[in-house]
């Protein structure tokens, strides 16, 4: 894929864009919210594509991984704050167990950012995103572990489609393989992330079944957050000054993908079948492919967008008839049918 074309802005001129882009989605934030009880299926949509922008801000912000990290949370706080205190004047206090389980998701979601990042460096943008998004696999089959959660035939038939999709949106065919300066050890940071993003996704679905899921997001990102800090002074890398202009486009990774994005995969998750919410979540490396060709002037290749098309086909074949049968009211929080069907 060639380089990217950019165009650098003027400190005030980034950091307002993004101080007027987090205000924006922060006043969105509570009806997607609610809309993300009623309409599950579509909130993980726009939630995965929303994340599908912190790809773009990254790029263009320029920083190190721990310094990315642990800013994209913290600038995401004082909207998530003030969500959660709301939340938790309407319905209570979330149990302390929860809490805990939280501080776990959270390392997990720190861990998957820092090891994605510095991954890219060492194999290569396009097949760090192969093995990141291997979660498609992993997470049903941590729900059916656990929870016992059943896998539906059509989910397995259309999955090697799905992988192959994700490979050919990767670009990884066009390289012929792993580049980058350490394909070795790239491979093995992947591999990890994979681990860490399939468990943050896991735990952060499994934590929303007995509601107040403002709470425990909100306690996710203060983990992530002190996570990538400890992580970044220790190894990957730690400016506590990075720039107004890198500032800037963090502040729109905190306001696109922190309080925007995953707040509405956190939300909707628990209402949708394990193997449905996976599959809508390969939307935001087709959505970060996407912005890539419209904002950094990369150009996709045919094989790529085939890779986008065949994800896209995929997901609708695979989730229409499962987002049909969980949208419906009869689920209680857990995610269990009521008595009575």
């Amino acid at each position: 894929m060639p380089g990217p074309t950019r165009s650098r802005l003027t400190g005030d001129q980034s950091a307002g864009q993004g101080r007027a882009q987090g205000l924006a989605l922060k006043d969105a934030v509570p009806a997607l919210g609610r809309s993300g009880t009623r309409c599950p299926a579509w909130s993980m949509a726009i939630g995965a594509l929303c994340v599908s922008a912190s790809a773009v801000l990254l790029d263009l912000a320029g920083t190190s991984p721990g310094t990315a990290s642990f800013y994209r949370c913290v600038l995401a706080l004082p909207a998530l704050l003030v969500l959660a205190a709301a939340e938790r004047r309407r319905e209570g206090p979330a149990a302390p167990g929860r809490y805990r389980l939280a501080l776990v998701a959270g390392a997990l979601f720190a861990g998957d950012m820092l090891l994605w990042t510095q991954a890219i460096g060492e194999v290569g943008a396009g097949l760090s995103t192969v093995l990141v998004n291997v979660q498609v696999v992993m997470v049903p089959l941590l729900a059916w572990a656990v929870d016992r959660e059943p896998v539906p035939r059509r989910f397995l038939w259309w999955l090697p489609v799905l992988l192959v999709g994700v490979v050919l949106a990767g670009g990884v065919l066009e390289r012929g393989g792993a580049v980058g300066s350490d394909p070795r050890w790239g491979t093995v940071h992947a591999v990890l992330a994979a681990l860490c993003y399939s468990g943050f996704l896991f735990l952060l679905r499994r934590g929303g079944h007995a509601g107040q899921v403002r709470q425990v997001y909100t306690a996710v990102i203060v983990a992530a957050a002190a996570v990538s800090l400890v992580a970044g002074l220790l190894w990957y890398g730690f400016d506590a000054t990075p720039g107004w202009p890198a500032l800037g486009w963090l502040l729109g990774v905190a306001a696109c993908s922190q309080v925007v994005g995953w707040l509405l995969v956190a939300i909707a998750s628990p209402r949708l079948a394990s193997h449905v919410g996976a599959i809508l979540l390969l939307l935001t490396p087709v959505g970060a492919v996407v912005l890539s060709a419209l904002v950094l002037g990369e150009h996709p290749t045919p094989l790529q967008l085939a890779g986008c098309a065949l994800i896209l086909i995929s997901a609708y074949v695979t989730t229409a008839r499962g987002a049909r049968r969980d949208d419906g009211p009869d689920r209680s929080p857990s995610g269990r049918r009521r008595p009575g069907r």
